[in-house]
Order: C-alpha cells, then sequence, then structure tokens
C-alpha cells in the first residue's frame, strides 16, 4: 500500500468509527514463562515443509518468543523480598548502591551495580548507565527511570513501594539490605530477590532474523518501524534490530553527559546575554558532534530530532538537597548560584509548565542553537558522502501561532544555512487534547506530526505518570474500573480516539501530512495494531521493542485484511 493509499485507511478509520479492539486478540508484550528459542525454529521448518503458511507462522509468533531471545533470564527461582512494576525485561544481578555517585565509584571497581532510588531524574543517567538493573520505589512504566532503561535495554523494576530506603540500605519488613550487599532482579516479572541467582541468556537463532524478514515484507509500505534513540550506541543497536530510522531522538539527554552538564548550568545561571550566548555557542559545538554520530548511525534512514522539551530545572541539583546542604554544611558561592535558579525555575506542576515549546519562547536562542548544530551536522554528513534525513520536531505546541513561531525560528537557521531546499521537514508533537482536537489548524503549519501518547495519556486521564501506576492502578484494575493500564496499551476509547480526531482532521488539512507516534506505546502489539487501523506511517519504540514491533505490524496487516 502507498502513502497515499494510508489516507484511506484513515479515512475507514474517521472519529465517527472508533473501532477498538479487544486486547485479548493480540500478542501480549510478556509471557507468562519464558518461551523455548526452537518455537521459531519449528514454526519456520513447518513453512518450509509447507505445512503452514507463512502468514499463519506469523500469527502463532508471540511477543514473549522474540524477548525471551533477546534479554537475559533467571535459572531458577529465589526469596522474592518485593515486587514492582515490570518496567524493561532482563534479569539482573548486582550489589545495592543508592546514589549515582556511588554506583560509579563501585563500577570503577568493577563491581556489578543495581541501582535503587526513590525515583530517578536525568541528573541519575550516568549511575543509570553503568548499572546492571535499576529499581525504584516511585513511578510507572512511562517514569523516568522505565523510559531510559527501556531504551538502553536495562532490567528495570518501578513502584517497588515494599522497599523502605533509609540511610545507605532499604528494608523491606524484618530484612535490611545494606549498601553493597547483593541481590538479583527480574524486570520481566518485577521481583527483587535476595542474593545472587544464575542467569543465562539464549542464542539468538536463524530463525528469529527469518521470522521477522517475513514479517518485513507483509508490512512494507502499510507501516514502517522506527526507534526512540538519542545515542550512536542506542541507534546502531537499533538499526541491528531491524529499525527503519529514528522516530524520537530526545536533545535533552545529550546535555546530561559529565562534559555537558556544567555547560547547561553556565547557561542557565547567565547573568548577561552575552554569557548566555558564549555557553549556547559551547553547547552548539558539544551538541553538533553528538547529532553527526547518531546522523552517521541511521545514514540513509529518517531521524526525527525533537527541540529541547523538559523545564530547565532538571539540569540543576533539587531545591531540597541544595536547602539541606545549605542547612548542613553550607553552600558554596556556586551553590547559593544554583539554590537561586533552581528556586526561580522550580514549579508546582511542571510536566505541564514551562517546557517544551514554551521554553523556546523564554529562551529562542536555545532552540535557535540546536537547529545550527543539526544542521552543521546534516552538512558535515554530506560532505563525507552520508545522505542524512532530518526532521526537526517541536515540541509541546497548542496553537497554530505557537508552531508558526517556532518554525520561523528554524526556517530563519535553514534560510542561513548551506542545506539543500527542502531536505528538512518540520513537524510537531501532537501530546495535548488540544492539539488533537486543533490538529487541522496544526497541520497548516507541519509537515509532519508524531502522537506523543505518553503525555497524552497523562493528560487526558489526568494521571501523574509516575504516581498513579503503583498506588491507584492496582486498585483500579482489581475492580474492573479500567480495562487495562492506559500506559501499558493505549486506552481506545479516549486517548485513541484523540489520536483518531488527530489523525483524520490533520490529513483533512494537509492531504499526505505523514504521521506517526513515538511514546511508549510504539511497542506495544495491541496499540500499534490500533495505529495502523488508525491510518498511522510509522510506529517508535524503544530499539528492543524493534523487533516485537516488527512482528506486531506484520500481524495487524494480517488482521486487517
Amino acid at each position: 500500500m502507498s502513502l497515499g493509499a494510508r489516507s484511506s485507511v484513515a479515512s475507514r478509520n474517521s472519529p465517527e468509527r472508533s473501532g477498538a479492539i479487544d486486547s485479548s486478540m493480540v500478542t501480549s508484550v510478556t509471557a507468562d514463562t519464558a518461551p523455548e528459542t526452537n518455537v521459531l525454529t519449528d514454526l519456520v521448518a513447518q513453512v518450509e515443509s509447507g505445512a503452514l503458511g507463512r502468514d499463519d507462522a506469523l500469527m502463532r509468533v508471540q511477543a514473549g518468543d522474540l524477548d525471551a531471545i533477546l534479554h537475559t533470564q533467571f535459572d531458577g527461582g529465589g526469596e522474592v523480598l518485593a515486587t514492582g512494576i515490570p518496567a524493561s525485561p532482563g534479569a539482573a544481578v548486582g550489589r545495592v548502591y543508592f546514589t549515582s555517585d556511588d554506583a560509579l565509584d563501585a563500577d570503577d571497581r568493577g563491581e556489578d551495580v543495581i541501582l535503587v532510588r526513590s525515583e530517578t531524574t536525568p541528573a541519575d543517567v550516568m549511575g543509570m548507565q553503568i548499572s546492571q538493573g535499576i529499581v525504584t520505589t516511585r513511578g510507572g512504566l512511562a517514569s523516568h527511570a522505565a523510559l531510559v532503561a527501556r531504551g538502553w535495554g536495562t532490567p528495570a523494576i518501578v513502584g517497588a513501594e515494599a522497599l523502605d530506603i533509609g540511610d545507605r540500605s532499604f528494608s523491606v519488613g524484618d530484612v535490611v539490605v545494606a549498601e553493597g550487599d547483593v541481590v538479583s532482579m527480574d524486570g520481566a516479572t518485577g521481583e527483587v530477590l535476595l542474593g545472587e541467582l544464575s542467569t543465562s541468556s539464549s542464542e539468538r537463532p536463524e530463525a528469529f532474523d527469518t521470522i521477522l524478514g517475513w514479517a518485513d515484507e507483509v508490512r512494507a509500505g502499510k507501516l514502517a518501524v522506527r526507534t526512540n534513540a538519542d545515542t550512536e550506541e542506542d541507534a546502531s543497536v537499533a538499526r541491528e534490530l531491524g529499525a527503519e530510522g529514528i522516530g524520537l531522538c530526545r536533545t535533552e539527554h545529550m546535555f546530561l553527559a559529565p562534559d555537558r552538564l556544567p555547560i547547561v548550568r553556565e547557561m542557565i545561571l547567565a547573568d548577561t546575554s552575552e554569557d548566555e550566548s558564549a555557553a549556547l555557542e559551547k553547547l552548539r559545538v558539544a551538541q553538533q558532534s553528538d547529532f553527526e554520530s547518531v546522523l552517521a548511525s541511521m545514514d540513509g534512514l529518517p531521524v526525527t530530532v525533537r527541540l529541547l522539551d523538559p523545564p530547565l530545572h532538571e539540569f540543576l541539583p533539587s531545591v531540597t538537597e541544595l536547602r539541606i546542604e545549605a542547612a548542613t554544611s553550607g553552600l558554596s558561592d556556586e551553590g547559593k548560584r544554583q539554590l537561586a535558579a533552581a528556586e526561580t525555575w522550580s514549579e508546582h506542576n511542571p510536566m505541564i509548565g514551562t517546557r517544551g515549546v514554551r521554553l523556546g519562547v523564554i529562551k529562542p536562542g536555545l532552540y535557535s542553537m540546536q537547529v545550527r548544530a543539526l544542521l552543521d551536522a546534516a552538512t558535515a554528513r554530506r560532505d563525507a558522502g552520508g545522505s542524512p534525513i532530518v526532521e526537526i520536531m517541536i515540541p509541546l505546541t497548542v496553537t497554530r501561532e505557537e508552531l508558526a513561531l517556532a518554525r520561523s525560528w528554524v526556517q530563519a537557521e535553514l534560510d542561513s544555512s548551506s542545506v539543500p531546499e527542502g531536505s528538512i521537514t518540520i513537524g510537531t508533537m501532537v501530546e495535548t487534547p488540544r492539539a488533537a482536537l486543533c490538529a487541522a489548524q496544526l497541520a497548516h503549519e507541519a509537515d509532519f506530526f508524531s502522537f506523543g501518547t505518553n503525555d497524552l495519556t497523562q493528560l487526558t486521564f489526568g494521571f501523574s505518570r509516575d504516581d498513579v501506576e503503583s498506588k491507584m492502578m492496582p486498585a483500579y484494575l482489581a475492580q474492573g474500573l479500567l480495562e487495562g493500564n492506559p500506559f501499558d496499551s493505549i486506552d481506545q476509547h479516549g486517548v485513541g480516539r484523540l489520536v483518531e480526531v488527530g489523525a483524520w482532521h490533520g490529513r483533512e488539512a494537509r492531504p499526505g501530512l505523514k504521521l506517526g507516534v513515538c511514546g511508549e506505546h510504539g511497542g506495544d502489539p495491541a496499540s500499534i495494531d490500533f495505529f495502523y487501523r488508525s491510518g498511522l506511517d510509522y510506529v517508535s519504540c524503544s530499539p528492543y521493542r524493534v523487533p516485537i514491533a516488527r512482528l506486531a505490524a506484520a500481524q495487524a496487516v494480517i488482521r486487517n485484511r
């Protein structure tokens, strides 16, 4: 089916037809038991013998069959200390540490680390990066820890409320686990276990690639699969697993490296426009290098780069930590400046505060710097013989005027660059109910839409994704008040309805408008089936979910023929 024909799919599923399906019809992301790798080999053998057709074989593969091959498993069971929300599959064993600094020190000593935090923030990324597994006592499937861990393929458990974190230890009832003690964790079941369990990994059989190759043939031209990747390493892993581009490159993650974060803080703390411009220029040079490596990893494939999204206070130490330090050991002059800035930028509800394009309105130089760095990176790739395909995405727009203003910043940089005219597309994330309902207006200023279903779910339900999954969600699911966890699989009747409305009206206003999704739902089979029926052109998910998305996209095509 051609891109033009995809509009007919959207027409078939206009806002007048919700067409929600029972999620039981679609393969679950996790299986009750780890499947044997010979399931895939047996299916391939049946097809080759003529006993089974390819489509029938594809429909018999479960997502768990692929997950078990991609992730480490435990050989046996152990004493379960606590159970949280399984956020990123895989088994991990290591010594417990409670801060990123302590985790980094342990890694330097050659220790395997399990990082245990109440919740993680961008400031924890370096410690998370070297950890074998991550456990938090708060948060849900769309929390910072879950999103980052899934992107890296790192086992993670979130919302493990039974863990009571104290001073360099945590306790569960009468059991105390001190810093440096060994624990095991299973990111597929959400179990934290005492002591060291043995692990095993499945070899990737030839049938794995054979079956996914069949899936690619079925979905070709109908539903593409991209990845959410922010680094050269993530992009390379995703491409090796079959990703057809990047649907979401979160530029803020590039700011968190040890050599970047001080520059970001320098920009935030700048007292004069000259100091701010000097800090932005340092960031431009650093970010250009990051962009070049990502574009090289995805050469010849589309890369959607989202301009800075989170509020600036996330790049500063927390107000609480700084105030405690001020009251105990005292703050240096630099610490006092950071505290003043953190208090200035701190917000009661930053998720719906000064972030995304709103931050760009206040500090337009920030977005201009990022666009310059990206255009220079694209030029460098072309000069090196590469074929970069760049899409620039403006986050959190809610009005046509807002998007037109942000687009003008991008266009100004394009006009002053040597980038070939028409080689860069500019679009926006649809992540608020208003953006979905007013899609026809936004489409006049956008070359593409990418539905950010994590935030769209949060804002539609009025749920805090970092709070409700561990506290409220179990009770709601047990009593049947919700059909399922809407952060796990898209709520087709509510959030999905907004996606349909946005897709329908966007294409009515701008025929041929490219439509994608970059929330974590892009890796969930039931959600992928819905997105296909809603007329989207691609889904984007974490690197290690790409094989599952490739399979689920093919199954959606077969199921809806």
